[in-house]
């Protein structure tokens, strides 16, 4: 054993009490990770002739460093390598290794995986259930939506959000979305996962690193703003266009995100969701309010949004004396995710309003011969 002692870890994390704290018991490979963060051993090493892997380890020589230190034999200290991946603390550099061998193969921590990631570091708690992690970060989230937006839920207050405690406590808990495993998460919540996190990731970022101001800054926001989920690295534009668009090509993007041989294909829905387009929150003026969402109505919510988007005027807008059918270019951006052409388009629009006079009045525009015209999009910060 690791530790004959079990430990717990004290922390400021989820909401799930009035008083925001909770204890959870420490993973005992965490503080063999802190022992390994110190022993020497991590460092540059060389793959092939020119790649150089840095803050990197070798098989055969954490297992040298366990028969010393540790006082295990090395089959034994293979079998804690074994477990040390398996928690998902570290991986094979090559990603081709199915399981941690006594040799020259490459490794890396996974808080070494990207240090930029805001939600690099060390997580220290047990490895929970992806549905449950995500609904307590939910809960935690929701609370400081209550504190800091307005009440249509289109702006936000990122000064008051970047002093308060349910802020810091966070940017805490998000170090547990590491490990979590999210490839038996049902489509639900999956769904809920990955809108949650991707809403307060863009919070997250402009809080700590502040909003892009031109092109090429949301260009770098988007693609280089990230979260380490479940022991891989995904940005803004994975979220979206690699899990939630199952694999398309983004606004801008001449590959799509995920590569056949990507680890992350295997979180990607199979067929894109069109209502996600109006669950995210990109941080932009002309994006959709913000919202937190469940798994147990993950489909019933995301429909409420579409309709308060479409029926507010942000997301269409109808002129029935010119015959033009004004929308947000959201559907110019991503139109194939709605239909092959224009007209698809707003019969889909169509298709998911509620009875109200927007709908009636498209409905009186459709059945004439009508244009479709792109509103403008207002990338001024949503604060």
């Amino acid at each position: 054993k690791i530790n004959e002692n079990k430990s717990i870890v004290e922390g400021v994390i989820f909401g799930l009490d009035h008083s925001h704290t909770f204890t959870c018991e420490l993973d005992e490979y965490a503080s063999l990770v802190g022992d390994l963060k110190a022993s020497g051993i991590i460092g540059d090493h060389r793959t092939g002739l020119l790649k150089v892997q840095k803050n990197s380890f070798i098989g055969k020589d954490f297992i040298t460093w366990l028969t010393v230190n540790k006082c295990v034999d090395r089959a034994r200290a293979t079998e804690m390598g074994k477990e040390l991946m398996n928690r998902n603390f570290g991986y094979a550099v090559s990603k081709n290794e199915s399981e941690f061998a006594d040799d020259g193969t490459v490794y890396r921590l996974m808080e070494d995986e990207n240090a930029d990631a805001l939600n690099s570091g060390t997580s220290k708690c047990l490895t929970r259930p992806a549905a449950e992690v995500s609904e307590d970060l939910r809960k935690l989230i929701l609370k400081i939506y209550s504190k800091n937006l307005s009440t249509d839920g289109k702006g936000v207050d990122y000064k008051a959000i970047a002093n308060s405690a349910e802020f810091n406590e966070y940017t805490t808990a998000t170090s547990e979305l590491q490990r979590v495993e999210l490839t038996n998460l049902t489509r639900a919540e999956k769904l809920s996962f990955f809108i949650n996190v991707y809403n307060a990731l863009v919070i997250h970022a402009n809080v700590v690193r502040g909003p892009p101001a031109n092109l090429w800054q949301r260009y770098k926001f988007f693609n280089g703003v990230s979260y380490i989920l479940g022991g891989n690295t995904y940005s803004l534009q994975d979220i979206e266009n690699g899990v939630l668009r199952a694999n398309r090509k983004g606004v801008g993007m001449l590959t799509k995100p995920f590569s056949k041989s990507d680890p992350r294909l295997r979180v990607a829905f199979d067929a894109p969701e069109p209502l996600i387009h109006f669950a995210l929150v990109c941080g932009a003026k002309s994006c959709p309010p913000i919202k937190t969402y469940s798994a147990g109505d993950i489909d019933g919510e995301m429909q409420l949004a579409c309709e308060s988007f479409l029926e507010g005027g942000d997301g269409l807008k109808v002129d029935v004396e010119t015959k033009v059918v004004w929308l947000s270019k959201i559907f110019q951006w991503y139109r194939s995710d709605f239909g092959n052409s224009n007209s698809d388009v707003v019969l889909w629009i169509y298709s998911h309003m509620s009875d109200c006079e927007q709908k009636a009045k498209l409905a009186d525009v459709i059945r004439k011969n009508y244009k479709v015209k792109f509103m403008s999009y207002d990338w001024g910060i949503n604060s």
